[in-house]
């Protein structure tokens, strides 16, 4: 989990602000994180955009219950030399679900972490189990993060 972060939503009827604590970046990563949650879609997966809160944090959110991306934080504890690199859109993500890397050889259900590898910053998108695929939601935000972050690194 990055930096870690609480998200607190309604379920059903108008959803309010998405609390969200986590990422601080700075320097160069809060640039491009500032840039990139900018240029965010108004829409992800047919959802609606969400108010966050507070507002001053590198995250995004849409949908209710809210897939939530935040930007800046630190390596996944998941994150090894060894890790599986899924590449969705020209963008590679390590896949977790709590804390630990996904099994690609079965199905996934409920909430599922997805963190960028070798990007000059890390964005994790966090998708609750309603939203499957979920590999669409990567294909929506995957031209913001390749605008905006760079890839000193790429999946091999």
């Amino acid at each position: 989990m990055l930096g870690g972060f609480l998200l607190v939503g309604c379920r059903g009827g108008a959803a309010g602000p998405v609390d969200v604590t986590g990422p601080r970046a700075s320097g160069p990563v809060a640039s491009q994180c500032a840039a990139l949650v900018a240029a965010t879609p108004s829409r992800v997966a047919g959802e609606s955009r969400r108010v966050i809160s507070p507002r001053d944090r590198f995250a995004a959110a849409w949908g209710d219950p809210p897939i939530v991306l935040t930007c800046g934080g630190s390596a996944p504890g998941a994150l090894h030399a060894t890790s599986q690199c899924f590449v969705v859109d020209r963008v590679g993500w390590l896949v977790t679900q709590r804390g630990k890397p996904v099994d690609p050889t079965r199905p996934l259900s409920g909430e599922i972490d997805f963190t960028t590898i070798g990007r000059s910053a890390y964005v994790e998108v966090r998708v609750p189990g309603p939203y499957q695929p979920a590999a669409d939601i990567l294909v929506d935000l995957a031209g913001p993060i390749r605008r905006h972050t760079t890839q000193p690194h790429p999946c091999r």
